[in-house]
């Protein structure tokens, strides 16, 4: 998978928002907009929504210095709702949210992401 829509409220806002964290903005418009990941050439967008919401969605960028990136971040104004935490599954997780409330985990799983200890073995 390489696209994932996020609504928003507040499009200035919101793409102030996610270029400050250092995604690169590469679609403008007053109701909708895109951006490349730093890493990998993945995207995602912003997409302008007019009536109240409530995303239930979460979205996880993966980088493997989780602390560093997150000091940088706070550095910059940010605020989390939890600190770089190890997780039972084996990844290690920030917690921030977007300005129109999207929750955005910032991760690293390394190799358990794909193959955690109790992956399921494949049948033919």
């Amino acid at each position: 998978m390489n696209q994932v829509t996020l609504p928003v409220s507040d499009m200035p806002t919101a793409t102030a928002f996610y270029r400050k964290m250092g995604f690169l903005q590469i679609v403008d418009s007053p109701h909708y907009a895109r951006f490349e990941c730093p890493v990998g050439g993945s995207t995602f967008s912003l997409s302008l929504v007019e009536e109240a919401f409530n995303n239930g969605s979460v979205i996880y960028f993966e980088e493997e210095k989780v602390d560093e990136l997150v000091s940088r971040l706070e550095a910059k104004g940010f605020s989390f709702e939890a600190a770089p935490t190890d997780k039972r599954y084996l990844w290690r997780e920030a917690v921030l949210r977007d300005p129109s409330g999207n929750k955005i985990i910032l991760y690293w799983a390394g190799d358990n992401r794909l193959n955690p200890p109790w992956r399921v073995a494949l049948s033919e």
